[in-house]
């Protein structure tokens, strides 16, 4: 689908003010002030993000009461479940508790829901074997602020609940010993965009203090030397989760990821040592956002979308470096299996969508099979979304058709898809989720009715022509500017995620230097030499192998879009572009 460029204008006279002011490159304090940024204290603090900037664990909403009950649990050795969720996020908020609980010596293990046989959060089940087996502390990760019939069960069997999380708030809160959430009602910490892992971190945090506070007789003190290089190693873990569940890289989220990246690698858990190895990772001189994104993070929800993220956890959590390598080496066969069956997902649900619908037109694609994995439908409804620029619903139905079907939606920007399936509510038997996405769980027979109603709704939310793809670009430049002290200058600006892109440029008259070649697994990636007034720059696409043949055909001048990075091959560093779009010249 064509997408429309959107190209930012600049006030010279505030770029100039501000690299004045804050002794910036031109193109730093150009792209800073892109983001909103043009005072220079706010610049500095932007660019050089301190660890002394995050804000006090206790300041955290329901951070005192989870400690006053998990140090109870701690001093009457009452067993304690870390209750985790089947994502990255999840799995990296689970293994900081459990690394925390078990330094301070603990009788704590963990449990993670089935993705497929129990489904996101807390169930019912799980909660009434957990207290068969004599739990008697039940501490959520990343889940259970909208499980509020399992929470009131946990309180009838005996059980402390501390939840702690991040997601949407449901018509009211658990009933549960302590909830640990930074968007509390009546509330007012300042930062409600923290992801799971780091709620984790800071109630970590949270418990060190409390337990040095007591040691020192409530006069308080420098944490232990063991405490210490636990939290750092948590700073490293909060950092994936961070990224993988794709919050905002800002506030105390920029915090935790840049020091994060750090902490990965110089004081790593064995875990993430193997897993930078299978990755590859293991050389790069310094670790980026985008590999965290990209290489680590995809490993680790492969074990939870294919129904064992209890390994993911135990791989971060464990401490024997021979039992993270084969469990990293397991994770990364997954991913494998991952990929293979998320393709041949994606083949099938392009397929219907072209055969028996109008992708182009339909404000909306709803599409269903029986065959579809349910672990990678998000991903296959994303990749759709971003395809069509429009909202996709993927549904995995029952093989039987005796149980609900499991639907992953994501969104484009500016549609509440939480709110969509919402208003189409009365076809399904549950949904939850997020704006940009969400899931559900429907009968095969209202699938239809469900579809007419999304379409529907959609269409009156975006107009009769939906809306056109955009791509957001920050400024105009010239292949001759991108030299390496610029790019170097413009990687000040990482880590780079959601709420932080890397900066998107663009450039006109630029022209093929020789035949575009696919690359990678099945050349599902592209590269390309492009020239411009004699300046040569090598360009990938990733995922547009197919745009070889549209650009081999291509005879005139281009238009490109890309993101300019430094790559480090074999000790090199050159500079190359990521080429986002393109299109021919004017």
């Amino acid at each position: 689908m064509a997408k429309q460029w959107r190209v930012a204008t600049h006030d010279p006279a505030r770029i100039a003010a501000l690299e004045r002011a804050a002794g910036l490159p031109t193109v730093v304090a150009q792209l800073l002030i892109a983001r909103g940024i043009d005072n220079p204290t706010t610049a500095r603090d932007f660019l050089e993000p301190k660890l002394t900037g995050l804000r006090d664990p206790q300041l955290l909403p329901g951070v005192e009461r989870a400690c006053d009950v998990l140090l109870e649990a701690l001093q009457q050795r009452k067993p304690i479940v870390i209750y985790g969720d089947y994502d990255a996020d999840g799995m990296t908020a689970a293994a900081i508790l459990l690394r925390c609980l078990r330094l301070l010596r603990a009788d704590v293990r963990f449990y993670v829901p089935h993705r497929m046989e129990e489904g996101y959060g807390l169930n019912a089940g799980a909660i009434r074997t957990l207290a068969d087996e004599g739990a008697r502390t039940i501490v959520t990760v990343d889940c259970g602020i909208a499980s509020l019939a399992e929470a009131d069960l946990a309180r009838e069997l005996g059980i402390d609940l501390v939840v702690t999380d991040h997601h949407k708030l449901a018509e009211r809160l658990p009933h549960a010993a302590a909830i640990v959430h930074p968007g509390l009602p009546g509330e007012d910490y300042p930062f409600t965009g923290l992801c799971g892992a780091a709620v984790a971190f800071k109630l970590a945090w949270a418990l060190c203090q409390r337990v040095t506070d007591a040691q020192h007789g409530g006069q308080g003190g420098r944490v232990s030397e063991p405490m210490r290089r636990m939290l750092m190693q948590a700073v490293g873990l909060a950092a994936i989760g961070s990224v993988a569940d794709v919050v905002p890289l800002i506030d105390e989220n920029r915090i935790l990821v840049r020091h994060g990246l750090n902490a990965l690698r110089h004081s790593p858990v064995p875990g993430v040592v193997e897993l930078e190895r299978v990755a590859q990772l293991g050389k790069k001189p310094d670790l980026s956002g985008e590999d965290l994104g990209f290489a680590m993070a995809p490993r680790l929800n492969a074990a939870g979308r294919l129904g064992q993220a209890e390994l993911g956890v135990e791989l971060l959590a464990t401490d024997d470096p021979r039992r993270a390598a084969e469990l990293a080496d397991y994770v990364d066969e997954l991913n494998e299996q991952r990929k293979s069956v998320e393709r041949s997902v994606l083949l099938a649900a392009r397929k219907q969508a072209k055969d028996r619908f109008d992708p182009a037109h339909d404000p909306a694609l709803v599409l269903a099979d029986r065959g579809w994995h349910a672990g990678v439908i998000g991903i296959v409804a994303g990749k759709l979304a971003e395809q069509y620029h429009k909202p996709v619903v993927v549904v995995s139905l029952d093989k039987l058709g005796s149980k609900p079907g499991t639907g992953s939606g994501r969104s484009i920007p500016g549609f509440d898809l939480h709110r969509a399936f919402a208003a189409a509510g009365e076809h399904l038997a549950s949904h939850g989720g997020h704006a940009a996405a969400a899931g559900l769980r429907i009968d095969e027979a209202n699938l239809d009715a469900f579809r007419i109603d999304f379409c529907a709704h959609t269409a009156q939310q975006l107009g009769p022509d939906g809306q056109a793809g955009e791509l957001r670009i920050d400024a105009e430049t010239s292949l001759a500017s991108l030299t390496h002290q610029t790019v170097t200058q413009i990687e000040r600006l990482a880590p780079f995620g959601h709420g932080n892109e890397r900066p998107m440029l663009c450039a006109s008259d630029v022209r093929l230097a020789g035949p575009p070649r696919r690359m990678g697994g099945a050349g599902r990636h592209l590269s390309v030499d492009l020239e411009q007034h004699g300046v040569k720059l090598r360009a990938v696409a990733f995922g547009a192998g197919d745009w070889e043949n549209e650009l081999r055909a291509a005879t005139g001048p281009l238009e490109i879009a890309f993101q300019p990075l430094i790559n480090t091959f074999r000790g090199y560093r050159t500079v190359e572009m990521r080429l986002a779009d393109w299109k021919p010249g004017q």
